[in-house]
């Protein structure tokens, strides 16, 4: 944000809020941004073959260890399925790389 800012002629002495100035520079929020590159790399691993050590580093986890006390922590692959939920995507477009981009991109506002 400091180098939008910048790029606008403000300060944060001037409280001019984010959103303002994300529109005024017409940057998508980062939270959106954050979810696509999650989801693009969700799209590189399910591509890869059911053998390939990244499936099976990152889709699949080893249930005996213990976990430490508290609130478990959100896990990759959760917060994965929360996107896709949340998007209304299904796994199985991941498969065709054209249309996973279409499905994934976040246009800039």
């Amino acid at each position: 944000m400091r180098m939008l800012r910048w790029f606008c002629g403000h300060t944060r002495r001037d409280r001019v809020r984010n959103e303002v100035i994300r529109d005024r520079v017409r940057v998508a929020p980062i939270e959106e941004k954050l979810t696509q590159h999650r989801l693009r790399w969700f799209g590189h691993v399910q591509r890869r073959p059911p053998e390939a050590p990244v499936r099976n580093g990152v889709l699949e986890r080893v249930d005996n260890v213990k976990r430490g006390r508290g609130r478990p922590k959100l896990m990759w692959d959760e917060s994965v399925k929360r996107d896709l939920k949340n998007w209304n995507i299904s796994k199985e477009i991941a498969l065709d790389r054209s249309a996973w981009r279409l499905a994934i991109n976040v246009p800039e506002p």
